[in-house]
């Protein structure tokens, strides 16, 4: 029998660490929390006798051992302390007792077997360690957080266990609609986004369509507004998003295509930023070059004096401060523009954004009710999970795309297929596979029963 220690900063690690290592047939004999972590003692061709004589224990101490236990500290610490040490012990024992039955009963089911059997099995035995290690104890006793801290490192590692036991099961039972969450991953898909699609899959799929329907469904599942250059402005349009997401350029795009179609005279630009240095300067050089007049507004009512300045012209575009989702102004931010009554307003997202940062930024600006939103930067991403992701579960309609600095010509309406197929290419030049323990954190818990 191997035996062996592992540490690492937090149970899921610790747990990676031993399955990495030892497999999925290790036996898990203790935890510990220290300063720099968390401590499992593993072990590997379990033998209970062996086990034994090292000192672990894997039943609840019988009541002579309890209480020859008590007397045993008595001499320097109090009897509430000693009891605390036999329950915690205890609950040790429970743990390493239900962790061991359920490594056993992980073992490949046939085909015909029932579904989650092990999973429910698992949780069952999470119930019976909840329970033994959640004894009653005087609520004054300082070593109750102590206590606490421990039940809840070990309920940590078993949640890490039951998903990765659901996860293989469904591997196993149903290795396509796993392998469609897998590459959902690879391409960068959320977990929630991923599960809401896979839903959409019939039950009868063959492999051929695992490889292709997919993607169509992810396709199908982007809102695009149809918008395109021949009526690209015609009306009021404000441009909104957090810092560095390419407004001013996005902005000097779609006005350099209204020119071409309508004329310089029916174009115009407004400055709302304010905040940011030289962020007028830049829309009044795009300006000069393009031939249209640029107007500043540093509130709601300089802005609403200038569109009333500005009635009769095909194309009025306004370019916002960039401003992150706790930012203190984008408050007045919201004021200015609801005063607005026929602005329409288009929120502008990075495609090499973080994931979490593209979607707070949709939370963030959902106040203004975002009528449309257009994804810059396809050439800075690594992958387009993320932004697709953040379209999809908000339902927001995509206007244009933008791919480079170019202006005019790194901007195109926005077409769902094509961005599924950039996103297809972009996973082709990346060999990396997702880890089966962040498959099994996404989607096991989705199939598995919940803890009591």
């Amino acid at each position: 029998m191997k035996i062996k220690r592992f540490v690492a900063p937090d149970m899921r690690q610790a747990m990676r660490q031993v399955r990495d290592e030892q497999g999925p047939d290790a036996v898990i004999l203790s935890t510990r929390k220290m300063d720099d972590g968390i401590e499992i003692i593993a072990a590997l061709d379990y033998d209970e006798a062996l086990v034994r004589e090292a000192g672990f224990a894997f039943e609840p101490p019988t009541p002579e051992e309890k209480l020859e236990k008590i007397r045993a500290v008595r001499d320097t610490r109090d009897s509430r302390e000693a009891e605390r040490i036999a329950r915690v012990d205890q609950a040790r024992a429970a743990t390493a007792a239900a962790v061991e039955r359920a490594t056993k009963g992980a073992a490949p089911q046939s085909a015909n077997a029932p579904q989650r059997q092990s999973s429910a099995a698992l949780a069952a035995s999470v119930a019976d360690v909840v329970r033994a290690a959640t004894v009653a104890a005087p609520q004054n006793d300082t070593a109750v957080n102590g206590m606490r801290a421990e039940i809840n490192n070990l309920r940590e590692m078993l949640e890490v266990q039951l998903s990765a036991l659901a996860w293989n099961q469904m591997d196993r039972q149903n290795p396509l609609r796993a392998r469609v969450l897998r590459e959902m991953t690879r391409l960068g898909i959320d977990g929630d986004v991923a599960r809401a699609l896979c839903a959409e899959l019939p039950d009868t799929m063959t492999a051929e369509q695992a490889r292709y329907l997919p993607l169509g469904i992810l396709s199908r599942n982007i809102r695009t507004s149809g918008r395109n250059f021949d009526t690209v402005g015609g009306g009021i349009t404000a441009f909104v998003g957090t810092t560095g997401v390419g407004k001013t350029t996005s902005i000097a795009k779609l006005a350099a295509r209204a020119v071409l179609r309508h004329g310089a005279s029916n174009v115009a630009l407004i400055s709302a930023d304010q905040y940011r240095i030289g962020a007028g300067a830049q829309l009044e050089h795009y300006g000069r070059l393009l031939g249209v007049r640029v107007y500043n507004a540093h509130d709601a009512q300089s802005l609403r004096n200038v569109l009333l300045q500005l009635r009769g012209k095909h194309t009025v575009l306004i370019d916002t401060a960039g401003l992150a989702g706790n930012d203190p102004k984008l408050q007045q931010q919201f004021e200015t523009l609801r005063a607005m009554a026929d602005v329409r307003v288009c929120l502008v997202l990075a495609a090499n954004a973080q994931a979490q940062a593209i979607d707070n930024a949709v939370r963030a600006y959902a106040p203004l009710n975002p009528q449309s939103a257009i994804l810059t930067k396809l050439d800075e991403a690594p992958l387009l999970g993320g932004a697709l992701s953040a379209l999809i579960r908000h339902g927001m309609p995509l206007d244009y795309t933008t791919d480079g600095q170019r202006v005019p010509e790194d901007i195109a309406s926005a077409d769902a297929r094509k961005l599924v197929c950039l996103a297809a290419q972009m996973l082709k030049q990346r060999n990396d596979e997702p880890d089966d323990a962040i498959l099994a954190d996404r989607f096991g818990f989705a199939s598995a029963p919940a803890l009591a």
